[in-house]
């Protein structure tokens, strides 16, 4: 009972109301028993966990109260590196991957340092930085395509333990590594700067350090989605995971994340990304019942407006529950003055 007190007063409550809204709608329209099935569920996770992974990274830096609309672009340059640093460089695959796995982090890492020392805003320097990435992502590989061992795309695929998929391991293995982070002084030190940076570094915290680290982890993170995309699809793209950029920041806001940051948990990113995914999915079963022969543009139309509704509710429903807690507080203060 106290749990369930504690959620609803927690900004993750919103996300959590929208995400068991588009399961049920989404359970019903496809129906329990195709839903249940250990083939869908293992394909759902298996191509919606590169987004989730990257939502899980911009959720780190969102706590800090920075955003970074690049990320999508790195994943698709942890994907192309992936693909084409092992015939590059002669080198074995699983090097390759390592290989693009480290760059992704110096990379990501890069931004934290151009925003922490030229104090450029982190919305202007990550939007330049997808251009700059995107220009590198071309140089490697000018068009989609590429060679991925089909022993990879057949070990991303497989079934551990017969109903266990290989990418829920990978999820549930990010989520550990949330909890052992909560538990050391980064995080702390992150939602202090979110809170407020000058106070934080008044108090004695390296900002420019934590910060850094920050965007290495969330580099870590849009590393692995970018290699689970290659594992995935067994392709490499150069620009595709752009979307993911503005797909991350509007699922942590409808989750909870503040974007002033400050406070927060990954499961409200988890639970933004997963309303996003389910009404994605729901849309398109709808458009299956239709009489007619819809383009995916359609589907994107609808799919884009549930969200912004989505997006609008959960902000007004953050707001109220803010004035709620500003009330409670007033209250409790003028109680302890009359006494």
């Amino acid at each position: 009972m106290k749990r369930l007190t504690k959620l609803r007063l927690s900004p993750a409550y919103s996300g959590f109301l929208l995400m068991m809204i588009s399961l049920v709608a989404y359970i019903i329209l496809r129906g329990p028993a195709a839903f249940f099935n250990i083939n869908n569920l293992a394909s759902l996770f298996k191509n919606y966990t590169p987004i989730i992974l990257v939502t899980m990274a911009q959720a780190f830096l969102m706590f800090m109260g920075y955003i970074d609309i690049s990320i999508g672009a790195q994943l698709s340059f942890a994907n192309v590196l992936a693909v084409n640093l092992p015939t590059m460089l002669g080198v074995p695959v699983w090097l390759g991957w390592l290989l693009a796995l480290v760059l992704t982090m110096l990379l990501a890492s890069l931004n934290g340092l151009i925003i922490s020392y030229l104090r450029i805003p982190a919305l202007l320097e990550s939007f330049a930085m997808i251009f700059v990435i995107r220009g590198i992502n071309l140089a490697v590989q000018p068009k989609p395509g590429g060679h991925v061992d089909p022993a990879i795309n057949r070990a991303y695929d497989r079934l551990l333990l017969g109903f266990l998929p290989t990418s829920v391991v990978i999820l549930a293995v990010a989520l550990l590594v949330w909890m052992l982070l909560k538990r050391t002084t980064l995080v702390n030190h992150l939602f202090a700067i979110g809170a407020n940076e000058r106070n934080a570094y008044a108090s004695g915290i390296n900002t420019i350090r934590t910060k850094v680290l920050t965007y290495a982890i969330a580099g870590l993170f849009t590393g692995v989605a970018g290699l689970c995309y290659t594992a995935a699809y067994a392709t490499g793209n150069p620009i595709t995971g752009e979307i993911y950029g503005l797909q991350s920041i509007s699922a942590c806001i409808i989750g909870g994340v503040p974007m002033a940051g400050g406070f927060g948990t990954v499961f409200s990113a988890l639970f933004g990304i997963s309303f996003q995914i389910f009404v994605k999915d729901s849309v398109v079963q709808v458009f299956k019942m239709l009489p007619g022969v819809y383009t995916t543009y359609w589907h994107n139309l609808f799919t884009d407006f549930i969200i912004l509704v989505g997006l609008v509710a959960a902000i007004f429903f953050v707001r109220r529950q803010d004035k709620h807690r500003l009330a409670e507080v007033s209250a409790m203060l003028e109680k302890r003055g009359n006494d």
